[in-house]
């Protein structure tokens, strides 16, 4: 893997793809730096060997062209904080202004470019595009593994402009090498943790998975469709009534492959989709009619705690229960708690997913487990393909 660390970046210009899409407060202030944070030791390593840098990312999905809201220069204070010196900035992404700034830019300076989606190439994956973005540097560095499963222009389209002078930055290199460890040379007992909202968005990523790990443990509004499915009583759960078929295949297929599977026993469940809601706990397959369960119970608390800590790999995607709301969130917190208990005895824990890395953090956990993943998509599209197109495109 070709890495920053292969090349000296004395005297050259790196164009660097960072993922700096971070939620914005109604101030525009940033509210989560961690993945401006990550970006931190590549941008270091590149000036400290005294190159100069020409940033480029996009911020949300604007619809058509410049939006305030999307602007980039609204992470300029957090970026500069971050690295303790000032960043020049410019309002667009292509175009001869932009192309002079960069050529004059001197040894320990650095440009970031205005959001690249306020141009409809950069989604398109438009060649041209590409070719101007490749005209800002002498050397191309992909570090953004949150948008490295898309072929937008600036993630893929614009390697084929440097046959030689490309490479992976930190955060990918870290990233990848975080996956392949757990997915090709992983310790067993081998752990899933999967959770969210639904069975569908992970039917791929749990097929490639059973050929994988030991055991499988399922939690949030997916487990629902399971219990339904095996025929529980889940009064007005979260259920999806097109999967039941689906969630009975991978019972039987992790039974045939021998993967323990781990479904709730019990939980708690809210008379409204509501933090003021009334709860009770009950056995998950016989939840009155007119509640819905909206976080796993204790019991199973204590089941899923035992599995974990037994686990020498755990890769965690997803909560188990409404975690935004205090009066949901004790499931959540408890697996949040386990693998980082896990981690602390020896095993090497993934976290993966939007919703699973704001657990950790909520919980200030994330200096507790080994990796957390900037991308989510990229994690799971990377687990179902084996590869993505960001990667492909500095490894040809």
């Amino acid at each position: 893997m070709k890495t920053v660390d292969n090349i000296n970046f004395k005297g050259k210009r790196a164009v660097i793809r960072v993922d700096f899409n971070v939620p914005l407060d109604e101030k525009y202030t940033v509210t989560d730096d961690t993945r401006i944070r990550a970006a931190i030791p590549t941008l270091k390593k590149i000036l400290n060997d005294g190159g100069s840098i020409v940033l480029m990312s996009h911020l949300g999905r604007p619809k058509s062209g410049p939006e305030e809201k999307f602007s980039l220069k609204h992470v300029m204070p957090t970026l500069e904080k971050l690295l303790g010196k000032s960043v020049k900035f410019t309002s667009d992404c292509v175009g001869e202004a932009v192309k002079k700034l960069a050529s004059e830019l001197k040894a320990g300076e650095i440009l970031l470019l205005e959001n690249l989606r306020f141009h409809k190439q950069e989604t398109t994956g438009t060649d041209s595009f590409a070719q101007e973005l490749a005209s800002l540097g002498d050397v191309y560095v992909n570090d953004a593994f949150g948008t490295a499963h898309r072929a937008h222009a600036s993630t893929t389209i614009i390697a084929k402009f440097f046959p030689k002078e490309k490479c992976f930055g930190y955060v990918m290199a870290g990233e990848l090498a975080s996956i392949n460890k757990v997915l090709s040379s992983n310790e067993k007992p081998f752990t899933a943790i999967m959770g969210g909202a639904k069975v569908s968005g992970k039917i791929l990523i749990i097929d490639k998975l059973l050929d994988k790990i030991d055991n499988l443990i399922i939690g949030g509004g997916m487990a629902y469709t399971f219990i339904k499915a095996q025929g529980g009583k889940i009064g007005s759960s979260l259920v999806e009534e097109d999967k039941l078929d689906v969630a009975l295949k991978i019972l039987k297929d992790a039974k045939a492959k021998g993967v323990n599977i781990y479904i709730p026993v019990d939980t708690v469940a809210g008379d409204a989709f509501a933090n003021d809601a009334k709860k009770q706990t009950c056995d998950i397959t016989k939840i009155p009619d007119g509640w819905m369960g909206l976080d796993i119970g204790p019991e199973t608390e204590k089941i899923y705690h035992d599995v974990i800590l037994k686990s020498k790999t755990v890769l965690w995607n997803g909560p188990m229960g409404v975690f935004e709301m205090s009066s949901f969130e004790h499931g959540t917190k408890a697996a949040a708690l386990a693998v980082a208990e896990a981690t602390g005895k020896g095993a090497f824990t993934l976290i993966g997913g939007g919703d699973s890395v704001a657990a950790i953090n909520k919980y200030k956990l994330a200096d507790k487990v080994s990796y957390v993943s900037t991308g989510g998509g990229a994690l799971l599209e990377y687990i179902e393909s084996g590869s993505l197109p960001g990667v492909e495109a500095i490894e040809k």
